[in-house]
């Protein structure tokens, strides 16, 4: 018998029904085979594989999809505005882990930007519409509805940085309170005395973590904690700038500043030069994140490390795991579940 290659009998894309003629079984055996089912006897197993491989057929993935009603689609949803996403490198590291981690399947990535009300509408309105299997929130503030939405749609989700302690979604993370606790001890191993702390924004709970670290580390080595030299920053260039600038004005003699980001530590340098201040003579400095920034700042940046890439990657797998059961974790009645990846102090010429 001649073999009819990838056209079917009517000349076009071979068919399930074709398939299931050539290997004598019926459409249903065909398709437990092609969706890896075990209830499937090794010789009808080879039977189908054999007119898969003769007729050349390339199952409808998509007709799949709706059968199993999915998607194969996930959302990475970013609640900030897009220029705050393409100017830190935190959101490029975490895209890159989560791609990384899609490679191997049949997933598709969906990026999407809910930083105004409008955008949450929207969004709304698509998820209620079970356009995705699943959601990956980044950079979510304590009172976003989002990740509360996506728990009254029963959409699973996993979330980079719970909003609170009890955060009652899936989340992954990096140790913020160890990281700050080291990024202070090294300054104070260092000599400095007087350290100072730009924090991230304060309705993210990791910016509170930091916090805690920076004050813990402090008591814990015999100093004193000011609140006057605590000032509030927002992760970007701009609020690291204001916020140095403050703190120079109330503490004219810091010697030292953990910044919350290394975007932060940018905008601080730039206040401490404008104010004659020398790196690290004068004024030690420390980032976090231990993005590319750090290496190439001058002097290089002293930078505590979190994994972004291994969190957005953990972000998948715990995801994956709740498509696959079909429901969210918390409609299951588990226990959450918040991952919680180690950080490491990079040290440099900064500090």
């Amino acid at each position: 018998m001649a073999t009819q290659g990838a056209r079917g009998r009517s000349g076009g894309r071979p068919t399930l029904e074709e398939v299931a003629a050539r290997a004598g079984v019926g459409r249903g055996t065909v398709s437990r085979v092609i969706n890896g089912s075990p209830r499937v006897s090794d010789a009808t197993r080879a039977a189908v594989e054999a007119a898969v491989a003769e007729l050349g057929y390339v199952p409808n993935t998509a007709a799949r999809a709706l059968a199993a009603n999915r998607t194969d689609a996930i959302a990475l949803v970013v609640p900030e505005p897009e220029t705050r996403f393409f100017t830190e490198p935190y959101f490029s590291d975490m895209l890159r882990g989560v791609g990384s981690a899609l490679s191997d399947t049949e997933m598709q990535l969906l990026l999407i930007f809910a930083g105004s009300d409008r955008e949450r509408q929207r969004l709304a309105q698509y998820l209620a519409a079970h356009r995705v299997d699943g959601v990956l929130l980044v950079s979510v503030h304590a009172d976003d509805p989002l990740p509360d939405m996506l728990s009254q749609l029963e959409i699973p989700a996993v979330i980079s940085g719970p909003r609170s302690a009890g955060e009652a979604l899936t989340s992954v993370d990096s140790d913020n309170y160890g990281g700050a606790r080291q990024a202070v001890e090294h300054l104070i191993d260092r000599g400095r005395r007087t350290i100072a702390h730009i924090t991230g924004r304060l309705d993210v709970y990791g910016a509170q973590r930091r916090i805690d670290g920076y004050r813990d580390a402090l008591r814990e080595a015999g100093h004193e904690v000011d609140d006057l030299l605590i000032e509030p920053g927002d992760f970007s260039e701009g609020g690291g700038r204001r916020a140095m600038a403050a703190l120079l004005e109330r503490r004219p003699g810091l010697d030292a500043v953990f910044a919350a980001s290394d975007v932060t530590a940018v905008g601080a340098r730039q206040a401490l030069r404008e104010a004659g201040r020398r790196i690290p003579d004068d004024v030690a400095l420390v980032g976090y994140d231990d993005s590319a920034i750090a290496r190439h700042l001058d002097p290089p940046l002293t930078s505590v490390r979190q994994p972004i890439e291994e969190m957005g990657r953990a972000m998948i797998d715990l995801l994956l795991a709740e498509i696959a059961d079909r429901r969210p974790a918390i409609s299951r009645g588990l226990d959450r579940r918040q991952m919680v990846l180690a950080t490491e102090l990079v040290a440099r010429a900064s500090s």
